[in-house]
């Protein structure tokens, strides 16, 4: 399973502009504020390069005197450590959907709700599966399904809300089908238009298993050929008419390429190869830094999305979990939700964030509003001019039209099998 992996080490990239220094303490050349100065605290952040910013690293020890020391691993790598090696890390940052795979192992523990300062401004979508207070899809791992836990270290999840709770959300965000308008040359707004045979040769779908299966979901359940009791835990018969599906449009040549490498997807669209596929939003952004039309299309079946969160290992304790807590706390209170926001994401306490940007940037991303000014990501490179509108609309359009959410399947062994044997079709 490689969800963040191929997100790690270009989503977020192509927009802020650099690769995360792998084990780097970041900002430790920075002089720590004096009440910090006797004592720092290094805090071994393990995740994805997807989730590793040294501005936010460095922003975050000027802020508060922690220093962040990043480990960069693979999503595998990350699962891995957390049932192995909990001594490892003092901070993770997973996926919700991970935590399936992860709890049993007993080596998260829940995190105190009363040493989190802003608890309860983190966003209904995640806490509550709302938007402006309307459910929205939970099919898959819907974090809400698995926010709490019954004790600090419980293993299980509770279906009400407890003061434990498995992560903090760091980022999330809704995900849809890229298109290129100038050579379709007319409306898309079906996840069924994936299988065209008009798009014959010039489609693509995202060779992750677990992610890819969800697209696959949305485009039969489009096409009227089932509907899924729950598109992010299917049956072996459901996985079956599901790759089944795939490999009929395969062998008809329907597919251009499969992509597991963000920059793939990105030279797939912007050489015209292919004119519609599964996409992440910054790389649609990336594509059309090229000065070549790419739309993340919004699709009337509506988006599959993901969220990642904090998490801290059982054995942490003392100064290390003070600082822990401090860190996360500081994450939400503003800069690194603007920094998250700039760059597509959203981030887990929205009032925060807009206090830290401009009135125009939040226009822009939150409001779905035409530009005011050119946009800019963190690193100042020009995202989109003045007068430009981000796709999909404001916030409450995108995130209020989720259908499902990235998951682990009972049957995951079964679909990584069927998905493998597709690809080798």
């Amino acid at each position: 399973m490689s969800t963040s992996e191929t997100r790690g080490l270009s989503r977020r990239d192509i927009l802020k502009g650099g690769v995360a220094l792998a084990g780097v303490a970041a900002g430790a050349s920075l002089g720590a504020p004096a009440i910090h100065a006797a004592e720092p605290v290094t805090l071994r952040y393990l995740s994805t390069a997807t989730n590793q910013a040294p501005a936010i690293a460095e922003q975050a020890f000027k802020d508060t005197g922690v220093k962040i020391q990043y480990v960069s691993v693979t999503t595998d790598e990350v699962t891995k450590r957390i049932i192995t090696q909990p001594n490892s890390f003092d901070l993770v940052d997973s996926e919700y959907f991970s935590l399936k795979k992860l709890m049993p192992s007993g080596n998260l523990m829940g995190m105190d709700a009363k040493k989190i300062k802003l608890v309860d401004k983190l966003a209904p979508a995640i806490t509550k599966a709302e938007i402006d207070g309307k459910p929205i899809g939970i099919q898959g791992t819907a974090p809400k399904k698995v926010f709490y836990l019954e004790g600090q270290h419980s293993k299980k999840f509770s279906a009400e809300p407890t003061e434990w709770i498995t992560l903090i959300p760091t980022t999330y965000n809704a995900d849809t089908l890229g298109i290129r308008p100038d050579l379709i040359g007319r409306p898309i707004d079906s996840w069924a238009e994936l299988l065209n045979p008009q798009f014959k040769g010039k489609a693509s779908i995202l060779n992750i298993p677990s992610i890819g299966i969800m697209d696959a979901a949305m485009v039969v359940e489009a096409l009227g050929k089932h509907k899924y009791a729950d598109k992010g835990n299917m049956t072996k018969d459901e996985i079956d008419l599901t790759m089944a599906t795939l490999t009929e449009a395969k062998k008809a040549g329907q597919f251009r390429a499969f992509w597991s490498d963000f920059n793939e997807s990105v030279n797939l669209m912007a050489s015209g190869e292919t004119v519609i596929q599964s996409m992440w939003s910054p790389a649609v952004t990336a594509v059309r830094t090229k000065g070549i039309p790419c739309k993340f299309q919004p699709l009337k079946e509506g988006y599959r999305a993901w969220a990642s969160g904090f998490g801290l290992p059982k054995t942490l304790k003392g100064k290390q979990l003070d600082a822990a807590y401090e860190f996360v706390n500081w994450f939400l209170s503003g800069w690194a939700g603007a920094y998250l926001n700039r760059q597509g994401y959203y981030s887990a306490v929205l009032d925060t964030a807009k206090a830290n940007m401009e009135a125009y940037e939040w226009a822009y991303w939150m409001e779905g509003k035409p530009a005011e000014k050119d946009i800019h990501a963190p690193d100042g490179g020009l995202l989109e001019k003045a007068g430009a509108t981000r796709d999909g609309g404001s916030y409450s359009e995108r995130m209020g039209a989720v259908a499902c959410w990235n998951a682990v399947m009972d049957e995951n062994e079964y679909m990584v099998k069927k998905w493998n044997e597709f690809i080798a079709a």
